[in-house]
């Protein structure tokens, strides 16, 4: 694999702009709508953690236990489906694993038992985990040379994050967790839009293929792995992906202690976190297309250690300021996370997404009730401090980390760019 790639030849900046923004009604407008619904309901589980504590007195470590119910099973589960789609193309997984997604969160009040929510989030966890190394693979497949389409295709999933602490709190906070069946609809929605984008993208044949090995299908032509960099790489995401979990679930609880305020205060919290990230996802395809990935992903995990420290120091309502700079240091490397992980191991691209996308971001999931339980025996902000580190740390990892090279556009559609 090569090693630093330096400047852009401006032969290929007119491509990039070209597909910055994907045309509406095409394939990759569809999979950023569909993405959106899916991802309502990763967003749905930590804003429902406030009405759990509420309504069914469920401690910290209780509560977001059922944040890990919905990261442990797709931690295991999502890069098994990456490696399934190296083999083969299984496009019917993007409408199905959507309903399942949400056929979980639809199911989690129906009953007072702890254990039947959990394992209800556990479904839909399932469910989420299957959608998306095969929607990472066909959206890759669809963007073409452009790092900015994959940056709509990902804010796709980050508006579904932004408006569920929104559609949780329109549909809870007046018909308490019983009326959660109505939390289905998103994903009959996105069904429908998922099937469509399949469905317009078939002429062209993207999307027909496992993806990677043959550099058909818009994605890259084979190549040498780089499994030291793709590690060092997931390290990072490891670590970005435990702050952002842990934020997500006690950020509006913990900001209605700081500020004195209300539930809507809370929830005001986390959708800043949320619309901050998606705002974060466009802005870190631009800067990429401009700087290189790698070294707008180190600058974004910078900003993430001083932000963070922020949100756990800083007193009163200025405590949204830095809010919103945490989701825009923890959301502008997120789409460059998906392909640079891919464009090291340029035979492997679902298995890259299913680990970029999957294992690493759900050890965040796994870590979030040993943040809860500390919270229990000390304080919020005494459990929330540790996070400062991890983007720190992160960024230790990413030191040297290369940029991958431009592959020749003969060989396929450049689409690493």
């Amino acid at each position: 694999m090569p090693t630093e790639h330096p400047a852009r030849p401006a032969s290929r900046a007119r491509p990039e702009r070209h597909a910055s923004r994907p045309s509406r009604g095409g394939p990759v407008t569809l999979l950023s709508l569909g993405h959106s619904c899916v991802d309502v309901y990763q967003g749905a589980v930590a804003a429902l953690v406030p009405y759990f504590v509420a309504e069914r007195a469920y401690t910290y470590a209780a509560a977001s236990g059922l944040v890990l119910a919905a990261s442990l099973l797709s931690s295991v589960v999502q890069p098994l489906f990456g490696a399934l789609t190296d083999r083969r193309a299984l496009p019917w997984l993007l409408p199905v694993s959507t309903l399942v997604g949400g056929a979980g969160v639809a199911l989690v009040g129906i009953s007072d038992s702890y254990a039947l929510a959990f394992a209800a989030i556990a479904l839909s966890g399932i469910g989420v985990a299957a959608y998306h190394p095969e929607g990472a693979r066909a959206a890759r497949a669809a963007a073409g040379d452009s790092h900015t389409a994959m940056g709509w295709y990902a804010l796709g999933g980050n508006l579904g994050f932004a408006t569920a602490p929104l559609l949780v709190t329109a549909v809870v906070a007046t018909g308490g967790l019983a009326a959660s069946p109505l939390l289905v609809l998103p994903a009959l929605l996105g069904a429908v839009l998922c099937a469509t984008a399949l469905r317009r993208a078939a002429p062209t044949g993207r999307g027909a293929g496992a993806g990677g090995a043959t550099g058909t299908g818009g994605m890259p032509e084979a190549g040498e792995s780089d499994w030291r960099s793709f590690l060092k790489l997931s390290g990072a995401v490891v670590c970005r992906s435990i702050v952002f979990v842990s934020l997500s679930t006690f950020v509006s609880l913990y900001v209605r202690q700081r500020t004195g305020g209300g539930p809507a205060s809370g929830t005001a919290a986390l959708t800043v976190l949320y619309v901050g990230g998606a705002v974060g996802t466009v802005a870190g395809g631009r800067l990429a297309a401009r700087h290189g990935r790698v070294r707008v992903v180190q600058g974004a995990y910078a900003l993430s250690v001083f932000a963070v420290a922020g949100v756990v120091f800083v007193p009163g309502p200025p405590v949204y300021l830095f809010v919103a700079l945490t989701s825009a240091g923890l959301y502008v490397p997120f789409s460059l996370h998906i392909t640079l992980g891919q464009d090291y191991l340029p035979t492997r691209v679902g298995t890259a997404s299913g680990v970029t996308l999957g294992l690493t971001v759900s050890v965040g999931g796994l870590a979030s009730p040993l943040v809860g339980a500390l919270a229990d025996a000390t304080s919020l902000r005494t459990a929330l401090a540790p996070l400062i580190a991890l983007p720190a740390l992160g960024l230790l990892l990413l030191r040297g980390l290369p940029e991958p090279g431009a592959r020749p556009a003969a060989a396929g559609s450049g689409e690493d760019r």
